[in-house]
């Protein structure tokens, strides 16, 4: 259910005989109208490339300027985009960039105003504070009826949980659903209602279900990140959190998922039974649902093709919001009752400051996701790391961005050795007992400077790009523009 607020939008004023299905050329003809208006568009857009491809070319074909975009997130097959900033359709992104799209900006890609970078809970607490207006939310379906109701979980384009299309459903002026695949009423299951629909269009494709992972959905190879994953899950069973009703979140990187595994496969060796996993789901944490290792799967995003199955046939398996997921201003977010997470980082600091979103050299190359969202409220927040990178540093004196605060971070697992947050003393007493190589994170400082000599600071300019916001509206940090 929607929260209880007045800024909720549902049920729309019109079309009281059903909606208004058009094909997908009828979205020439604007859902809003353009005259009037005295500030820029707003329209929120899905992740699947080919509905964002379309959506832009007409609007492009429309000839409205000055449009803000507020995506979760953009990725590199996204860059067809690029264009459209450059031509001024485009003034504003209001999301997460990947790839091509923050090269473009870190390099002062002639966007007018800084990107503004949301965690999944900051970015619905934005939309329901009224932070963010949304014009008009395009929300792709992989099934949809003719009345509105719509689905990301059945179809041949099926995509798995619609988390993200929730928010933008309750508050958007007006919602567009996109499909390639319209169902006779009703359209089941259900995900958002027709209630919050205005328009449903149809496309010939929305996406490709075998792009569906859109992190590094696979497990790592590398042997020093086995050890940091089989560390993980010593450091847990040391601190006493590995019991039954143990509730986690993992990440979509390849060591997070060689976590998971390792996680089934001790839980499945002493009769354990975990109580949650809070999706963004994959195929192993399927796996421990499918062995009974889980008693339940939140899923708000699928990462692969495994986890879209699921959520279909396991009455278990549970699509939820991303704003019951990780909304600070609610009372009941999921974060708040998970156990532990385990999560990545780019770069690590001495005071236990992460990096998610911009690389060592200052690029803006990655997307917070629900990071800070799952560190703040998880009981215990791991962050997995290599000590180096190439001849990079992972662990250093300062963070080039800050994306989650060190205040919410408590034990970083390396593969030369484990350091606790002296803000968790329990913790640290507790691994200091086992065999672990338990390290202050300065001896892992300065390590890593040994085995890479000096470091190399980016060059950045005064430009701010972007700015790091974080879950609760507050300015974390600002990304600057790198000079080439």
């Amino acid at each position: 259910m929607p929260p209880p607020t007045l800024a909720l939008r549902c049920p729309p004023t019109a079309l009281p005989q059903g909606r208004e299905v058009r094909p997908y050329s009828g979205l020439h003809t604007p859902p809003v109208k353009k005259e009037g208006i005295g500030r820029p568009l707003r329209f929120s857009i899905p992740r699947e490339n080919k509905v964002v491809e379309g959506i832009e070319d007409a609007i492009h074909r429309m000839g409205i300027r000055d449009i803000k975009i507020f995506p979760s997130a953009l990725f590199p097959v996204h860059e067809h985009l690029i264009p459209y900033i450059e031509d001024g359709t485009i003034s504003w992104i209001e999301g997460s960039l990947n790839g091509p799209l923050g090269r473009f900006a870190s390099e002062g890609g002639l966007l007018p105003h800084p990107v503004v970078l949301r965690t999944h809970g900051g970015r619905t607490r934005a939309i329901e504070a009224g932070d963010v207006v949304i014009d008009v939310a395009f929300l792709a379906a992989s099934a949809a009826d003719p009345a509105g109701n719509m689905t990301g979980a059945v179809g041949p384009s099926a995509f798995g949980a619609a988390g993200f299309a929730f928010a933008d459903a309750w508050y958007a002026r007006k919602v567009v659903v996109v499909t390639d695949n319209i169902v006779p009423y009703p359209c089941t299951p259900i995900s958002i209602p027709s209630t919050c629909v205005d328009v449903v269009a149809k496309v010939d494709r929305i996406g490709d279900p075998e792009g569906i992972g859109w992190g590094t959905t696979q497990i790592t190879r590398d042997p020093r990140m086995l050890m940091v994953a089989r560390r993980v899950i010593k450091v847990l069973e040391a601190a006493g959190y590995l019991k039954n009703g143990f509730s986690f979140q993992a990440g979509a990187g390849g060591t997070s998922l060689a976590v998971v595994k390792f996680l089934g496969d001790y839980f499945k060796e002493r009769g354990l039974v975990a109580s949650f996993a809070m999706g963004g789901t994959t195929g192993y944490v399927v796996r421990m649902l499918d062995e009974g290792t889980l008693q339940a799967i939140l899923d708000a995003q699928a990462f692969d093709l495994k986890a879209i199955e699921s959520l279909t046939k396991n009455p278990n398996h549970m699509e939820v919001s991303h704003h019951h997921f990780g909304n600070p201003h609610t009372g009941g977010a999921i974060t708040h009752q998970q156990t532990a997470c385990f999560l990545g980082a780019t770069e690590i600091d001495v005071d236990f400051n992460v990096n998610v979103n911009t690389h060592s050299d200052g690029y803006l190359l990655h997307g917070t996701g629900g990071h800070t969202d799952a560190a703040v409220g998880s009981e215990v927040t791991i962050i997995t790391a290599p000590l180096i990178r190439g001849r990079i540093p992972v662990i250093r004196e300062r963070v080039t961005t800050i994306t989650t605060p060190g205040e919410a971070v408590d034990v970083v697992v390396t593969d030369h050795g484990v350091a606790v947050n002296p803000r968790r003393e329990d913790l640290l007493k507790s691994l200091k007992k086992t065999d672990l190589p338990v390290v202050d994170i300065e001896d892992l400082k300065r390590k890593a400077l040994s085995l890479v000599g000096k470091t190399i600071e980016p060059k950045l300019g005064d430009e701010v790009i972007a700015v790091v916001e974080y879950r609760t509206g507050e300015i974390l940090d600002s990304v600057f523009r790198v000079l080439k």
